[in-house]
């Protein structure tokens, strides 16, 4: 593994918006140490085949211990330390045993290229990133790297994916994310293989959806007021518990296709990594993970990090380095349970300035196997919303 420094394409801005990427440099990004654009082609990393495969089979292995956990949540019962409300508790049972459609997710992990992949959590419910994952970079492959090859079969797969689970829904499929444009891109692109595998979609906002009391359904309260029957959505599942039509959308679970369905609660969800850790103590893809009790102190102790079971882009989080320095970050995830995590080994590399980048791999699941990977780096240990984007080949 082997990062290097490249000229970006001449007028790559205008490439990367021709292939739907809009949000390719931030606006700002004030104070967090990251001056380079989101979609950042002035570096890449290069990969052995050997390494890919290293990563495709760790994320094969990583998929069926996680899924082993959530099975073990649900026999034990589990469900508190995971911050999981009871009332969802019915309907992830019955979602875990009937196996409705569930279409992708993603693992990151720490990899140097010499040791073993370290999971650091799994996105398993709404994982964004993949437009630049599936099409951006290998669209930039093709102009710069035509001979190499790049561990992306993600278009292709979704498409199948589609396919397969067409039988399962009722028509239109509706397509739903908040209003933030990374959101709407990936639902629009979700979309797109949808469409390409023949299925019959629809789009709209989260805040669109409404609900028909007479009819006992929720109904796309924009233009048609028709019943939605099979929805993606690209909203967080401990969110929607929390929303005013949470009882509405238990009840009438069965009745609906929901993507991601409901059991992903169990696995979007940092509580799984001190349960893996239980089941799989030692294993090589893992690091120590564990719950944190009452009597914990506010700050975790050094060499590890505290994070929030759920949260996102990397906020809320206290990482307490090796030599007693902290690093902090803000957000609104101010009221969950937290985990402990110890810190994974130390990655990073050189830019053409000698500053340090470190990279986190984004590897993406579609029906149970790993079909691609993307890398964010940051100028810092943590990865956030600003933290950018980097592509990727292998010969």
């Amino acid at each position: 593994m082997q990062r290097h420094s490249v000229a970006p394409r001449e007028n790559w801005q205008r490439i990367v918006e021709q292939q739907g990427l809009t949000f390719h440099t931030p606006q700002s990004a004030p104070g967090v140490g990251n001056e380079r654009p989101y979609w950042d082609e002035s570096a890449c990393y290069e990969f052995t085949s050997a390494e890919i495969d290293r990563l495709e089979a760790a994320a094969n292995t990583l998929q069926e211990m996680c899924l082993a956990a959530a099975q073990h949540v649900i026999d034990e019962k589990r469900y508190a330390e995971l911050e999981i409300p009871a009332e969802a508790v019915p309907m992830i049972e019955w979602a875990w045993n009937e196996e409705p459609p569930a279409i992708y997710g993603r693992f990151d992990v720490l990899f140097d290229g010499s040791g073993p992949p370290k999971l650091l959590e799994y996105n398993a419910d709404t994982p964004t990133s993949l437009v630049e994952a599936a099409v951006i970079q290998w669209h930039w492959l093709k102009d710069l790297y035509p001979e190499a090859d790049q561990f992306n079969s993600l278009h292709e797969r979704l498409i199948a994916k589609w396919k397969d689970v067409d039988a399962y829904l009722s028509k239109p499929v509706y397509f739903a994310s908040a209003d933030f444009a990374e959101d709407q891109l990936t639902i629009a692109y979700l979309r797109d293989t949808a469409e390409q595998a023949g299925i019959k979609t629809r789009q709209m906002a989260m805040r669109e959806i409404g609900w028909n009391e007479r009819r006992g359904c929720f109904v796309d309260a924009g233009k048609y007021e028709d019943a939605i029957r099979s929805i993606f959505k690209l909203y967080p599942w401990e969110s929607m518990m929390e929303e005013k039509f949470a009882e509405q959308c238990l009840r009438t679970y069965k009745q609906m296709r929901w993507m991601e369905p409901i059991w992903k609660m169990l696995l979007s969800n940092k509580g799984i990594l001190p349960v893996l850790w239980e089941l799989y103590p030692e294993h090589e893809l893992l690091l120590e993970a564990r719950f944190v009790d009452g009597s914990s102190g506010w700050e975790p102790e050094a060499g590890w990090v505290r994070k929030p079971m759920h949260s996102r882009e990397g906020a809320n989080i206290v990482m307490k380095l090796p030599d007693g320095r902290k690093i902090e970050t803000a957000g609104e995830y101010t009221n969950r349970k937290m985990i402990d995590q110890q810190l994974g080994p130390e990655v990073s590399f050189a830019d053409a300035s000698g500053a340090q980048r470190w990279p986190v791999l984004g590897l993406w699941m579609i029906d149970q196997e790993c079909d691609g990977m993307g890398i964010r780096e940051d100028a810092g240990r943590v990865t956030g919303n600003f933290s950018s984007f980097v592509p990727h080949w292998f010969k």
